[in-house]
């Protein structure tokens, strides 16, 4: 009996304390003092920078591996992963040159929709033939 008494204290009291906790999760902390560099690598790796870089990789890691002759395995290998991480980098670059820029639903996509529900429909199902 004493056991099940605890238990309950001990749920109301983790209730209460996570009712409480609310509001000091949702406040935002400082900022800290490496955010501002990373974000600025972010940048520099997300934007123009990071397709020259993507550019230079790729030509310069093919044409070793083209015309590099008799390379010993590791300059081999370490090709490889130079060209792996130029087409890495470059992959959002490469994305947007087909025209993907990310998933957004525009406001006049869904009025349409809503506006007209019924116009696309056509009667009697696929196995009525007349």
């Amino acid at each position: 009996m004493l056991h099940n008494r605890f238990f309950r204290l001990g749920t109301i009291g983790a209730l209460i304390c996570a009712s409480l906790a609310g509001p000091a999760l949702a406040g935002s902390g400082g900022s800290l003092p490496w955010e501002g560099p990373l974000e600025q690598i972010q940048q520099s790796i997300t934007g123009p920078v990071a397709g020259y870089i993507a550019l230079a990789a790729v030509a310069i890691a093919g044409g070793m591996l083209i015309f590099g002759g008799e390379l010993n395995d590791f300059a081999r290998r370490l090709m490889y992963v130079v060209l792996v991480a130029g087409i890495l980098l470059g992959a959002t670059t490469i994305v947007g040159l087909f025209g993907s820029t990310g998933a957004s639903i525009g406001g006049s996509f869904v009025a349409e929709q809503t506006a007209v529900p019924n116009a696309n429909r056509v009667g009697g199902g696929e196995g009525r033939h007349g």
